[in-house]
């Protein structure tokens, strides 16, 4: 019996090919399951034996190869080719210290790429993690009930709910349909959405309209479908081979540093030919010549660029993770600081998405709440999902009594409101009711209205005594939802609900009083503007209508009007503030709105887009008929609202603005906005949003805050600024570790400066002051400069101007002045040779080292801002700086005075009085570079020209 039952649920497990063919009943019988889904017990019973329901990633590259991609970079080569080189200079010349540099080099490689991958592997795994806060969800039944559960716990036999903007999690097949187009482009390749049906209508599966299929997406309508394949059993699973091989898209910032690498590289290699070619022409020495270019080389080839870059995208995208802004791909937070447009919707986004009735019309009559509730002790400033909540406590108690709407902080007398009128609103709705607050699930407008209906009446027993036959769904060209119901007499109704505009033209009744009268085109037109005038509130009008029907089929004419119910939904309080700050930083913000144009307009001014006297508003019908021309004419204008537009025209927008050389951030969170998020230059979206809308997108808002959005611009402006902040104080100390090969070649003096010091530089005392600037905080005015050109390059002639011209030169001249100090006060005379092993020069060459630390201690300082002064920022408010100078003061002193660390790097103990003459010139950088940032704050054009970086 045992057996049996295993040999059933493996039967249960594996997908047949005729699923579609069966009758319904067959079907059912073969999962094991009925049309109320399974129970708890058996659902996880199920889990065990089928497992669960996912895809492994397919193309993903092992951790082996992704070390070993470390290595590829033209840095990680050049300093392959210096080691080899010096293993091959100590062959050849045992003893003269390239052992040393040879195995330096060598650590030099092995330890960046190992940096480098473990930040790579640790962001992955953060990027993972942060994902698993938006895993896919299903709605399903479970022991009858209604259940939301991760779609990698569904099985065979649960039956689930689709509804528009879902994607279908598993395979499964229709038993129950309400005008439902599922897009099967992702499987199939067709570009249209095609109706599903219940019927068998192909002997093909995915041709066969009773299927729906995993990784698929609804369209429009709904339905409920029983799982019979998951994860690798159904149709994707099987494709899953297919995309074995992904190709890899750099970034744009990806190119950067690729950009960086070349032009940092060609440099390198350049002069360290050419001064192979001077050493070995001047001194006839071809192993040491050989060793200076390789020391040039690695003089210039700035080995914690990669790793820190990483790692400065790695914190920023935890940064702002924890203000709920997820970025999708690490590279991406770049992108943000280059943003010149924004466009956002308003529901959710400006506004709080607490949706509540406000104000209600019944005919031509406007009634007034009931008098407020009194607020109970501790609950001043109650929200409206709290206040609902209470509502529904106290309303639901005594459903046989006069019941009172508590809608946000209002209340409605069921009295004076006819019930046919809370009969469209409780079912021309697809929202659910729900236990906790807000009170509902589904779409926020139609919440408010089922919530409202609820306080009413028992929506529950009316949806059972007025039996839904037909629906035929909102759509965003026709504006309007209607569903056909059947009455307690058996007669049918149709309950309309849409834009005002639409539904009064569709009326050619209205009921007053409980009477119906004939309602012609001047009553038409006072329905308008009473209309008009509750928009200009800001609220959102929604109007109500039904009539009798003969057959259940769409109508478009003789309706009987029943009123308009206004919503509200507050502004976010933060909105202003954001919005206020996207203007100082030259960010131009759109607002796109399905809502009238006057609603839209209200929202605009309450939410401080109107930057000065009217907002420019565009609507549907307009963008429709408008030239290019003409539209870019009005593009211009600083403030803009969209209003009266259907999802699919945003793509447009976008284009448009992309056209007039605009950076685009476009926000959304449904099936139709996917189009202009993917094609928008950053793509955002909601976190509450559908599942198709947030795998388009760059970047998934937690929170569906407008705010979340101007921070995450913020930190991606702060993480190019801090890239270029690296870079020139790297790139400083290129110039004191080249002049003394230079020097050496052309006035014939002891080499001031050895390869292995450079190294101990580059990779000892220069890598955390480094990395500390790359979690700097973003300077006082970066949310008020423009933004970033799109062509602006992290290395320009300004940073190398900068760096190679003005603080390298300084700190050169502080290493070669102590330098000589240490030599001329030992005795020693221009022309003399000293070999590597004196004593006077291992402390001259300590002396040079010293100097060149000391003044990268003010650098680094320095180099914490690129156009307002350090003292600005507080010169103590990175920590992580201090922390940095400490390890470069520490680093300093073993080499100096440890015995072991003198033996490596040929260095000896010092009097430190030839230290502290590197200090005047520490304090001479720190003062030249705050009078290069004091120039560019007063906008001196010579300055700004040369040493604007």
């Amino acid at each position: 019996m045992e057996k049996e039952l295993d040999g059933n649920r493996n039967r249960i497990c594996s997908p047949r090919d005729d699923e579609h063919l069966i009758s319904l009943s067959e079907f059912l019988q073969r999962l094991k399951t009925d049309e109320n889904g399974l129970s708890e017990p058996e659902a996880t019973r199920r889990l065990q034996e089928c497992g669960p329901n996912i895809l492994e990633e397919a193309g993903k590259e092992s951790i082996l190869k992704r070390y070993a991609r470390q290595f590829r970079n033209f840095f990680a080569v050049l300093l392959t080719v210096g080691a080899i080189l010096s293993f091959l200079g100590e062959y050849l010349e045992p003893g003269q210290g390239n052992l040393y540099i040879g195995v330096a080099l060598v650590g030099v490689v092995v330890l960046n790429g190992t940096f480098t991958f473990v930040q790579e592997y640790q962001a992955a795994k953060t990027m993972e993690s942060f994902r698993q806060l938006l895993p896919p969800h299903a709605k399903v039944f479970r022991d009858g009930k209604v259940r939301e559960v991760l779609a990698s716990e569904l099985v065979v036999g649960d039956v689930v709910l689709l509804e528009e903007g879902d994607k279908v999690p598993a395979d499964g097949r229709l038993i129950e349909t309400n005008s439902l187009k599922v897009d099967n482009s992702t499987l199939t390749g067709e570009s249209e959405p095609q109706l599903r049906s219940l019927e068998c209508t192909h002997s093909n599966l995915l041709e066969c309209r009773n299927m729906v299929f995993s990784g698929t997406l609804v369209q429009s309508g709904n339905g409920k479908a029983v799982i019979f394949g998951t994860g690798p059993d159904t149709q994707m699973g099987s494709l899953a081979t297919l995309t074995e091989q992904t190709l890899s898209v750099d970034t744009p910032i990806r190119k950067e540093l690729n950009h960086f690498i070349k032009i940092i590289s060609a440099i390198a290699i350049f002069l360290g030919i050419t001064f192979f070619l001077l050493a070995f022409f001047l001194q006839n020495i071809f192993l040491a010549s050989l060793i200076f270019a390789i020391g040039i080389i690695v003089a210039n080839v700035p080995e914690g660029l990669l790793p820190t870059v990483t790692l400065a995208l790695s914190l920023a995208s935890r940064r702002m993770a924890s203000r709920n802004a997820l970025i999708k791909q690490l590279e991406s937070v770049e992108t943000l600081g280059s943003t010149t447009v924004i466009c956002t919707d308003k529901t959710g986004t400006l506004t709080q998405n607490r949706m509540a009735v406000n104000s209600l019309i019944t005919g031509f009559d406007t009634l007034e709440p009931e008098k407020p509730p009194i607020p109970q002790e501790g609950a001043a400033g109650q929200d409206a999902e709290e206040s609902t909540k209470k509502g529904l406590v106290e309303n639901g108690a005594d459903s046989g009594a006069k019941r009172v709407s508590v809608t946000g902080n209002l209340r409605w007398n069921s009295e004076k409101i006819p019930p046919v009128f809370i009969r469209v609103a409780g079912l021309c709705n697809n929202a659910k009711l729900y236990d906790s607050p807000p009170g509902y699930t589904g779409d926020p407008t139609e919440g408010a209205l089922l919530v409202f209906a609820n306080s009413l009446v028992d929506v529950k027993d009316l949806q059972q005594e007025y039996p839904r036959q037909e629906e035929f769904p909102f759509d965003s060209l026709t504006r309007r939802m209607e569903v056909v119901c059947r009455t307690p007499e058996g007669k049918l109704e149709v309950y309309l609900k849409g834009a005002p505009e639409v539904v009064v033209e569709m009326c050619g009744s209205v009921m007053e009083a409980g009477e119906i009268r004939k309602l012609d085109e001047a009553g038409q037109k006072e329905l308008l503007e009473r209309h008009l005038r509750l928009a200009e509130k800001g609220e959102r009008i929604i109007a109500l209508a039904f009539r009798q029907a003969e057959g259940q089929k769409e109508y478009t004419g003789d309706f009987i009007f029943l009123g308009f119910i206004g919503i509200v939904d507050p502004p976010r309080p933060e909105a202003r503030e954001a919005i206020a700050k996207c203007h100082a930083a030259g960010i131009k913000v759109v607002m796109i709105t399905g809502d009238h144009p006057v609603t839209a307009e209200s929202i605009a001014r309450d939410v401080g887009l109107a930057v000065a006297g009217k907002p420019e508003i565009i609507t549907g019908d307009e963008l429709k008929s408008l030239s290019r021309t003409e539209l870019a004419s009005r593009l211009k204008n600083p403030s803009i609202v969209f209003a009266r537009t259907s999802p699919v025209q945003k793509l447009k927008i976008v284009q448009l603005f992309q056209a007039e050389g605009e950076i685009v951030t476009m926000t959304g969170d449904g099936v139709n906005d996917a189009p202009a998020i993917k094609n928008a230059d950053m793509g955002v979206a909601m976190g509450s949003g559908t599942d198709v809308a947030r795998e388009a997108a760059d970047m998934v808002l937690l929170d569906d805050n407008f705010a979340t959005i101007v921070n995450a611009v913020e930190e991606g402006r702060t993480v190019f600024d801090n890239i270029k902040k690296f870079i020139a104080y790297i790139l400083t100390s290129n110039i004191p570790e080249i002049l003394p090969f230079i020097a050496f070649v052309l006035l014939s003096i002891p080499l001031p400066m050895t390869v292995q010091l450079i190294l101990a530089i580059d990779l000892g005392t220069d890598i955390l002051p480094a990395i500390t600037l790359g979690v700097e905080k973003g300077e006082g005015d970066i949310m008020k400069r423009p933004p970033r050109p799109r062509h602006e390059k992290l290395l320009t002639p300004q940073v190398l101007l900068t760096a190679y011209g003005i603080k390298g030169p300084i700190e050169a001249a502080a290493g070669f002045f102590c330098y000589f100090a240490v030599l001329l006060e030992g005795g020693w005379r221009f022309g003399e040779q000293l070999a590597h092993t004196n004593p006077l020069y291992m402390q001259a060459i300590t002396a040079f080292f010293s100097a060149v630390i000391i003044c990268q201690i003010a650098n680094v300082f320095v180099s914490r801002t690129r156009f307002q002064s350090v003292f600005s920022m507080g010169l103590f408010s990175n920590r992580m700086v201090l922390l940095g100078i400490a390890s470069e003061l520490l680093i300093l002193a073993l080499m100096i005075w440890n015995p072991f660390a003198n033996l490596i790097f040929n260095t000896a103990p010092i009097d430190l009085r030839y230290m502290m003459l590197a200090v005047p010139f520490a304090v001479f950088l720190f003062g030249v570079d705050e009078l290069r940032k004091y120039l560019l704050r007063k906008n001196v054009n010579w300055a700004a020209r040369f040493f604007k970086w």
